[in-house]
Formats: structure tokens, sequence, C-alpha cells
């Protein structure tokens, strides 16, 4: 299994680093725009020291994964735009998808080289954000039941990190002795129990957040919201007859009246609390 498979967990306050909140926060649909006032804000929830919140943002300027358009204003930088928009069509995934007619699609990474660590991680990474699984040495794969042409399908995986030598295949069919079973390399039942755990998270905060305070609805809402979103963006998008695509689509319908909650709590939690540069 790749380091990058994600199943539902909760995260923990202490998981969101300064880094971490302002990207998950200009990733998020219905912002994309952040004031430093909103980034200090935020960071308060999670007892983040307003200068580290500074420090961190100039840090991801210097980076370009954010661009300062105006003074205290922070939007997605070059390198991060690609990535933002990947991140933020987690409502979109129903269109991602086409009936499978047993096609796969293989990356091959060998000819690529690991000596550049960093490289090696973002190629992974985007490999993973799309569903691949390492099967045989210098293989990734995944079922061929994505909605993009082969061709618009490598430019996306370039664009959020994967090499742009990187050669994808469609293949029909294909034998050799000791093949690995490529169906195996996710486990549905896995997922499925996922799913579950995420829905069920989303039902039980949705019936909490009427007696928290605004504050700690915010902070509820921002680590449920995000633990599902990721686990939505790093799902392999399998076809029904690899997992149950049912129950991951009826997660990211949940996930949609949620993220409404979630940004009705954030507007709340953002009008009260007095505005600062």
């Amino acid at each position: 299994m790749s380091q990058f498979s994600y199943h539902f967990a909760p995260l923990p306050p202490e998981a969101l680093s300064a880094r971490a909140l302002i990207l998950s926060l200009i990733a998020s649909i219905g912002t994309g725009r952040q004031m430093i006032a909103g980034l200090i804000h935020a960071g308060a929830l999670f007892g983040i020291e307003p200068a580290t919140i500074r420090v961190a943002a100039t840090r991801l300027l210097k980076e370009g994964l954010l661009e300062s358009p105006e003074r205290g204003l922070y939007v997605p930088g070059p390198r991060a735009q690609a990535l933002t928009r990947r991140v933020q069509q987690w409502r979109d995934v129903a269109g991602k998808m086409v009936p499978w007619n047993g096609d796969w699609l293989v990356a091959m990474t060998h000819p690529l080289g690991r000596r550049d660590r960093k490289q090696l991680r973002n190629r992974e990474r985007a490999l993973a954000l799309f569903g691949y699984q390492a099967a045989e040495a210098g293989l990734w794969v995944r079922p061929a039941n994505l909605a993009r042409a082969l061709p618009d399908h490598q430019q996306d995986l370039t664009g959020i990190g994967a090499d742009e030598t990187m050669p994808i295949l469609r293949v029909t069919e294909m034998t050799a002795p000791g093949l690995q079973d490529w169906a195996g390399l996710w486990s549905a039942a896995d997922l499925e129990q996922s799913y579950q755990a995420a829905l069920r998270a989303m039902t039980e905060s949705l019936e909490r957040l009427p007696r928290l305070s605004l504050a700690d609805a915010a902070r509820e809402t921002l680590l449920t919201g995000q633990a599902v979103i990721r686990a939505i963006n790093f799902d392999p998008l399998l076809p029904p007859e690899l997992g149950n695509q049912k129950l991951f689509l009826e997660m990211v319908e949940a996930m949609g009246v949620y993220n409404e909650r979630g940004q009705k709590c954030w507007r709340a939690y953002n009008a009260a609390v007095p505005s600062e540069a």
C-alpha cells in the first residue's frame, strides 16, 4: 500500500501546525482569499500564536505556495494553485468516474529514478491523489474508470507534482508469470469502514454543534471537515466491481451538507471576534 493511502480518522487539534492551518484555510471552498487577521483568529482556536502564523505565512510566500496581492491578503501561490484546485474538487468526484471496462492505467516510474527524494515524494503524492497503488517495482496502477482522456489525465498528474516524462499506459490485456493481482491492491472492506466512520463522525458532530460555543463549533467543524475531505481526495475512486462506490458517494453528499454547516460556524466565529491586523 502507498504511504499516502488514507482512511478517515479524526484530526486532533495538535495535528494542525500554523503552516497546515494556513494551507487548509486557503484551499477551503468559499474562502480562497484569507486576510492575516482571519488566519490569526483561526490560529487562536488551536493555540497558535499570532507571531507563529505570520512567520508561517512569510515562509509560504517565499516558497511560492502563497501570494499576497495586497498587504495582509493571501491567496494560493503559483506552486499551490494546481493542488488547491485538485483539493477543492471533492464535491465533483461523481463526475470524475465512468463505468469500468476492466482496463487499467499504468504509470511507469522505474525510468525516473529515486535519487531526488523531494521529487520522489511529489511524484508519489500525485499518484496517490489519483488513486494509484504501487504494484510491481516501478509500476503504479489503478482501474481505468476515470472520465478524463489519457493526455488530460497525464497533465493533471504533472500539474500536482508528477514528472512530465512519466509514461502513462492504458492496459487492456496482459499476462506474465507471477503477476500480482492488481484488484487486491485495495481493501474494499477497509475503505467501507472508512466511509462509515466518516459518516458517523459527521452525524455525531452535527448533533453536538448546537450545544457548543462559537469557538468550539468552528474548531470542530474544521477538524472533522478536513479529515473527511482528505479521505475523499485520497480515495481511489474504485468502480463498483472493486469497492462500495455507493457508500462513498453518500459520504461525499453528507460532506456537502456538513461543509455548509461548517462555513456558517466559521462566519459566526469570525463575526464575533474583533478585527485586527
